[in-house]
């Protein structure tokens, strides 16, 4: 009798990716390691200690000094130096009294040449300043006590204007100078210009496409003085935009910064003079606004000196 024949048992083939994940056990979360950083320690850091003066001859001490100045960005010259240490031991001062002799030295030197600098950069004409202006000549027009209290700048910190009228040659503009001159040497950032000469530039720029340069530039200075509007009729008349350009700089430097204005023109013409009623009482509303008005009811400097030299000479005496 035969036996029945066993059946053979027929396993399920399982997907690679079920059996890879059967036979691979449950993993537990990676945890990022976390490295320690140390400090640096003092050995570490590179620096450099000064050797003690006493082992150091004077003249290497001398040259370390310098050196030191100079990493330090200390304007001062080996001349300098060398001035300081034959003044401080000729007087015998203290310590104190040789720092000083030596940095406020070179302090003010280097304040001296930040004032010719920023003189440089107003491009004044040249008319002089305060200190040789003729206070007796129009006395009774000029009062030097508010001219020289707006020499001290107290207005161009309030953000406040001037305008200087005037008939030509009462010296507004040695006065506008004279002003400006005092503002530099306090660190103010002054710019002088003509009327005329600021209308050709912002034309220029107008027609060249960088009229937003021009106005911001203008806009910078802490103090502009514009003289001589009233003088500027053949500019204006080169361009109809000409008033309107004018307009845009004081119109951005209002309450921003200072603005002076030296003129011959009463205001109550400054609408037939630019030949457009809105665009003169815009004008007169930037300008005016918070402004100090000097009204200048003198005699012509010009006009005196013309006439002192078409004076007759004294005859000589008969010999």
């Amino acid at each position: 009798m035969k036996h029945p024949r066993k059946m053979k048992k027929t396993s399920q083939r399982k997907h690679p990716r079920q059996a890879s994940r059967s036979q691979t056990a449950p993993q537990p979360p990676l945890v990022p390691k976390t490295t320690s950083v140390q400090a640096p320690t003092a050995a570490c850091v590179p620096t450099k200690t000064p050797k003690p003066a006493k082992t150091l001859t004077p003249a290497r001490l001398r040259e370390e000094i310098l050196s030191a100045l100079s990493a330090l960005r200390v304007p001062v010259s080996p001349e300098q130096l060398d001035a300081a240490l034959q003044t401080a031991e000729s007087r015998g001062d203290s310590h104190l009294g040789f720092l000083w002799e030596l940095l406020g030295t070179a302090a003010a030197d280097q304040q001296e040449r930040a004032i010719a600098r920023r003189i440089r950069e107003a491009r004044f004409p040249n008319q002089g300043s305060l200190e040789d202006f003729d206070w007796s000549f129009n006395a009774a027009a000029i009062d030097r006590t508010q001219i020289e209290q707006l020499a001290t700048g107290d207005w161009v910190d309030r953000f406040e204007n001037l305008v200087m009228l005037g008939q030509s040659g009462v010296g507004k503009s040695r006065l506008l100078e004279g002003i400006g001159r005092r503002l530099c040497v306090l660190g103010k950032r002054v710019r002088y210009t003509t009327s005329g000469d600021l209308i050709t530039r912002l034309t220029a720029s107008l027609a060249d496409g960088t009229l937003p340069r021009q106005i911001s530039y203008w806009t910078r200075f802490d103090l502009l003085i514009v003289d001589e509007f009233g003088l500027d009729y053949v500019e204006r008349q080169l361009d109809p935009q000409a008033g309107h350009l004018l307009f845009k700089v004081i119109a951005a430097r209002n309450g921003k910064s200072s603005t002076a204005l030296g003129t011959n023109i009463e205001f109550d013409a400054w609408s037939e003079y630019l030949g457009d009623a809105p665009l003169a009482m815009a004008l007169l509303d930037r300008v005016v606004d918070r402004a100090v008005l000097l009204n200048i009811l003198g005699k012509s400097y010009r006009a005196s000196r013309a006439k002192r030299s078409k004076a007759p000479r004294p005859s000589e005496p008969n010999t």
